[in-house]
């Protein structure tokens, strides 16, 4: 706490965490860069930056033999592809990535005293960064952050700095860290599941549709907290106004009442959007296209691009993120076949 507070760390209500009446203003400005439109428009830069770093990939399967899909690709592709959708340029994908893991850990996570300190200086330099480049005024004025920065509240006032800052710090956690660790979670399991590799390469919509059934059995966002806004009862248990609760999110999409043999992936579910991996209701995830669009691209990508891997005889169990409310393989580790 002490190194945050001298870093200047502040997260004001923003999005996520915005129960005020800013929030949709707020709101309006994130999903306008990144509605259905936008994200349609952005699918050639998806593809094109998937085969520069599936040509890396294919290069270190060749020399090596192997290869994670997770370092290598999946954790990659989100960063690279925010980086270029919002015009940043002045920072590398590894510190962009370290600085977002880094957030998750420290505010997720239960690390040790020691970590705590390092994970803090992480996220103060990130917070720092993200401060100078909001102040700065160098950001486009039709970019996200120049949006941001021209913003009104509803009282009038200009947008303060660290509310722009705060919305930007969780727009670049949300859609670069959760969003590699959906992907490195279809990667991988498209890669257990017999024939999915050569079929997500083949058939026009499979893709899609095995991003849709991983978010609804293993979304990388598992849990949110919430606290009640009036007194209700849920499950025939009482809840007063002000209750902290912790919603199980990735439970929804296992639910037999819903989803008939919920433990079988099933591509092409008639229902298969009845999930809660994104949320739902004024919060709902305002990315959850993008995200989409990314895993079902980042698959199918992979298995036309390297269609002679497999998941490799020694890779057993892969260690796992485990924090909170997030959760993903680490490791996606394949080898040729």
């Amino acid at each position: 706490m002490r190194v945050l507070a001298l870093g200047g760390f502040t997260l004001p209500p923003a999005l996520a965490n915005n129960g005020t009446a800013s929030h949709l203003g707020l709101r309006k400005v994130v999903t306008r860069f990144f509605n259905a439109q936008r994200v349609a428009a952005a699918v050639p830069v998806i593809e094109r930056i998937a085969g520069e770093l599936l040509d890396e990939v294919r290069s270190q399967v060749d020399s090596t033999g192997g290869c994670d899909l997770f370092t290598s690709f999946a954790q990659l592709l989100p960063c690279r592809v925010l980086m270029e959708l919002l015009g940043i340029r002045d920072i590398d994908p590894a510190t962009l990535i370290r600085w977002s893991d880094a957030s998750l850990e420290l505010f997720w996570g239960r690390p040790a005293p020691d970590r705590q300190l390092e994970l803090a200086e992480l996220v103060v330099a990130f917070h720092q960064w993200l401060t100078t480049t909001v102040r700065s005024g160098a950001a486009l004025s039709e970019s996200f952050i120049g949006a941001l920065v021209r913003h009104r509240l509803p009282d009038g006032r200009v947008l303060d700095v660290e509310t722009a800052v705060a919305a930007c710090f969780l727009v670049f956690i949300a859609w670069q860290s959760t969003t590699g660790q959906l992907i490195a979670t279809v990667l991988r399991r498209a890669l257990a599941e017999s024939g999915m590799w050569r079929r997500v390469a083949e058939e026009t919509g499979l893709a899609e549709a095995w991003v849709e059934e991983v978010l609804r059995r293993e979304p990388p966002v598992t849990t949110w907290r919430r606290v009640t806004a009036r007194a209700t009862a849920l499950g025939g248990v009482s809840l007063p106004a002000g209750a902290q609760l912790l919603l199980m999110l990735m439970g929804s999409g296992s639910d037999p009442d819903i989803f008939p043999d919920p433990e079988r992936m099933c591509p092409h579910r008639p229902n298969i959007r009845h999930h809660l991996a994104f949320g739902a209701g004024r919060h709902r995830c305002p990315g959850a296209s993008l995200a989409r669009t990314e895993a079902a691209v980042a698959l199918r990508a992979a298995a036309r691009g390297i269609p002679g891997v497999q998941l490799a005889a020694e890779a057993g169990d892969p260690p796992m993120l485990r924090l909170l409310s997030f959760r993903a393989p680490l490791k996606v580790a394949v080898a040729q076949r």
